[in-house]
């Protein structure tokens, strides 16, 4: 790609003087890391459709295949008891709260059993911080549910879980992460990023571990070869400049992954879902997000971590169609059918696929869909598939 035909703009006093956009532009091409600085420049000021084709052009460098990837898997959650009292949550109860539970083995294998109908190969295993739940529980759950159903990965967990195991126990994140896995945890989820800055975390999930942990969690994983993901809520409290920490922060633990390790092998950003939340009752904290600033957000992502390959756009909370505009913005992947989710429909994300209609949603945006495991490794869609009618 060429240099852009593009005057000098020159920022705000202070800031970065006399940049030229395409000069951001080459560096991003050249799979160099610009500066949070940079990148607030480039999200704020350069022109979407300037953003949304270099975004593609790395998109076609880092991820030679083509082709957008998608997943069928099932969000289950392990208990709905937590402690944390996230602002923005409305899946959780309190300990002894009449609706509170903790999953039994008979509804896993019942919800299993469907997953395998409905051709997913994993569960997504998360929920809430359980007081009375340490490693063993997790390690005995894990073990459990491979003797029986050994083809299931487990995608489970998340720093903030992990953190809390550890409180519990009193033991390393080494340790916890090497049982876990051990016991059967394929991948470790990004849960729980929201924004890695305190000041914000303090805000909307102050039970949360700390930014710093939930850091440091996922730097041993990779250390212990586990495959992980990286998520990012905005549209909050927190500001444009902490979204770039946060992404400055992600390229940096990726930057210090093994080499053999495929460290954060997706970025997943999302917004935050305000519908009968504490945040939206107490502080009047809406979602306010436009389509244009979602779809910046992903063509950033692409640019601002060109060492995590797959920028995957949240269907989920954004729809289809923006999320189909976001294929041409870096993004190289539609996330999963997800057989169910309760924690961010429970906040007001009211969207749906089917195994059929997210093939369809991909192809109508001019791209060949391939189904895929949380490795992103190609599947074949079963033969006997049924389609989804599961209602939640």
């Amino acid at each position: 790609m060429g240099c852009f035909d593009r005057r000098r703009l020159t920022l705000r006093p202070g800031d970065l003087t006399n940049m030229q956009f395409d000069d951001l532009y080459q560096r991003a091409l050249n799979l160099e890391f610009l500066s949070k600085e940079e990148g607030q420049y480039l999200f704020e000021q350069a022109p979407l459709t300037e953003l949304m084709h270099v975004a593609d052009e790395l998109r076609k460098k880092q991820v030679r295949h083509g082709f957008v990837t998608w997943q069928i898997d099932r969000n289950v959650n392990t208990t709905n008891v937590c402690v944390a009292n996230c602002k923005f949550c409305n899946f959780y109860r309190i300990p002894g709260h009449p609706e509170s539970y903790i999953t039994d083995l008979p509804t896993y294998r019942k919800k299993i059993e469907e997953t395998i109908r409905y051709g997913g190969d994993q569960l997504l295993l998360q929920g809430g911080h359980h007081p009375e739940l340490g490693l063993e529980f997790y390690t005995n759950l894990f073990r459990q549910l491979k003797q029986e159903y050994p083809t299931i990965k487990l995608h489970a967990l998340g720093p903030p879980e992990v953190a809390h195991i550890c409180k519990i126990d009193k033991i390393s994140h080494r340790d916890a992460l090497r049982e876990l896995h051990a016991a059967g945890l394929d991948s470790l989820p990004g849960a729980g990023a929201e924004i890695l800055v305190d000041r914000v975390r303090r805000l909307v999930s102050n039970g949360k571990c700390g930014a710093d942990e939930w850091l440091d969690i996922m730097a041993e994983a990779h250390q212990q070869h586990i495959t992980t993901s990286a998520t990012m809520m905005f549209g909050h409290v927190e500001t444009v400049e902490e979204r770039f920490i946060h992404l400055e922060r992600i390229r940096e633990v990726q930057s210090r992954k093994p080499a053999d390790a495929k460290g954060f092998l997706a970025f997943i950003p999302w917004t935050f879902q305000d519908v009968d939340t504490l945040l939206a009752k107490i502080r009047g904290v809406q979602n306010l997000t436009t389509t244009d600033e979602y779809i910046r957000m992903i063509a950033i992502s692409r640019i601002m971590l060109p060492n995590v390959l797959n920028i995957q756009a949240s269907w989920l909370t954004v729809g289809k169609q923006t999320a189909q505009v976001c294929l041409h913005a870096g993004a190289n992947d539609f996330g999963s059918i997800m057989l169910e989710e309760n924690v961010v429909s429970a906040a007001g994300a009211p969207h749906r696929f089917t195994y059929k209609s997210i093939q369809e949603a991909i192809q109508e945006a001019g791209f060949e869909p391939r189904l895929r495991n949380q490795q992103y490794e190609f599947r074949e869609i079963p033969e006997q598939i049924q389609e989804q009618v599961i209602e939640y």
